[in-house]
């Protein structure tokens, strides 16, 4: 049985995918929200996390479509492996097809 924390996802790898949206929204995300947030009225703390939400919501789509879609085109994610390479319980691997 393999562990946990190891997957061999076939296709797109959604957890990768969303990790890295995740810290690419932050990385990009954050700095737009705030240049965006100097030209707005904000007077209330409800009105400037409702700001935060609807652009940072909008930021977050326009981040995880181009990189799903890079791990689509690219297997990104995978860690380089061979998806017809079997790892067994005693750590030789074999190809699936033998």
């Amino acid at each position: 049985m393999q562990p946990v924390e190891r997957s061999n996802p076939e296709g797109v790898d959604y957890g990768w995918v969303m990790q890295v949206t995740f810290v690419m929204t932050i990385l990009v995300g954050a700095p737009i929200v705030t240049a965006l947030s100097l030209q707005a009225t904000l007077p209330t703390w409800g009105a400037r996390a409702e700001f935060a939400i609807r652009v940072g919501a909008i930021i977050w789509i326009l981040t995880a479509i181009p990189v799903f879609l890079y791990a689509k085109r690219t297997n990104a994610g995978d860690g380089g492996s061979d998806p017809d390479e079997i790892e067994t319980e005693n750590g030789t691997e074999s190809r699936a097809d033998d």
